[in-house]
């Protein structure tokens, strides 16, 4: 069955502007920073999805475990790092189709934190805040269910991937599969469902945003719990990863070394012949002088075979 929401004039606003900016993001080929700004995203990403559930590392923390120094904090926060840092390096193994996917990643996300890693609970359970109950989660016994019909909705729905990962974490959060850890999974598991669609998205530091704004993140939640659709958490969603997009166009938004415009180059060429015509065509941004300075460049640096002379000068990328 498929999950309750509605396509409010907002979702369709905030999906064609998000849409827009993925467009400036991939014709700027800030789709994949450079190796310094992606690591130091990704440990943004891990210290505001860890916060958010109460982990005390600092980010400065995180890049002294990164870099395997020593850091005096609380075993337990120590140990959500590690495994935290362990499935972040290997996103691309895990495919968000897939249930034991899902598992996999859980079992190494709460490894040695909680028995049941990687295991569907089979009893029941409520989220208390405070001294009141937040939400009924529901029973044990129909969890494999619902989780089932969650996947057959991703798989098969020809809604858009924007809409459908904001309706998939919703979902995830309400049916609270796992014991614990439900949190830090339904955002992973977004991101890799965006990322599927659009590579910027394994990079994107939207956890940074949602815990700049968690309180409005636990009232949309909890406003859809309501409502009895995800509706409002969608609309919260893609506002959140459109602020992230304009972030990644402001603060990336510089020229690129040539160093960085030739392997995103080989990223893109493979093994296929190319001219400096089809070059430019890669970098707008750039002129014809520059261009050639770079595959100068990478010919001197052994990186790329030069054919042919003048106009019928041909590069390819070395195996």
């Amino acid at each position: 069955m498929k999950p309750p929401y509605k396509i409010t004039d907002k979702i369709l606003m905030l999906v064609a502007s998000i849409s827009e900016k993925i467009g400036e993001i991939n014709a700027n080929h800030l789709y994949k920073p450079t190796t310094e700004l992606r690591k130091k995203n990704q440990i943004k990403t891990i210290q505001s999805s860890l916060e958010i559930e109460g982990n005390t590392l600092t980010e400065e923390q995180i890049t002294a475990l990164l870099e395997n120094k020593r850091v005096i904090a609380p075993a337990k926060d120590i140990l959500e790092v590690q495994n935290a840092i362990k499935v972040y390096d290997d996103l691309k193994i895990f495919d968000p189709k897939k249930i034991k996917d899902l598992q996999l990643a859980h079992s190494i996300l709460m490894k040695d934190l909680v028995s049941s890693a990687g295991k569907f609970r089979t009893t029941n359970v409520g989220i208390v805040k405070g001294s009141q109950v937040e939400h009924l989660a529901p029973g044990g016994s129909m969890i494999k269910g619902l989780m089932n019909d969650l996947f057959i909705y991703l798989k098969n729905d020809n809604d858009l991937i924007l809409i459908k990962s904001c309706v998939f974490h919703y979902e995830f959060e309400f049916i609270h599969p796992f014991i614990d850890g439900n949190g830090r999974m339904g955002r992973l598991w977004q991101t890799l469902i965006l990322m599927q669609q659009y590579p910027v998205f394994e990079y994107l530091p939207v956890e940074s945003l949602i815990k700049q704004n968690q309180q409005e993140y636990y009232n949309k939640l909890s406003e859809s719990d309501k409502m009895g659709q995800s509706t409002p958490f969608i609309e919260f969603m893609l506002g959140i990863i459109l602020e992230s997009l304009k972030h990644v166009l402001q603060s990336q938004n510089i020229n690129l070394s040539t160093k960085d415009r030739i392997f995103l180059c080989k990223e893109k060429m493979g093994d296929k012949k190319f001219s400096r015509k089809d070059y430019l065509q890669n970098f707008k941004n750039i002129s014809a002088p520059t261009a050639s300075r770079d595959l100068k460049w990478a010919v001197d640096e052994n990186i790329l075979i030069k054919s042919g002379e003048q106009r019928l000068t041909e590069y390819q990328f070395k195996e």
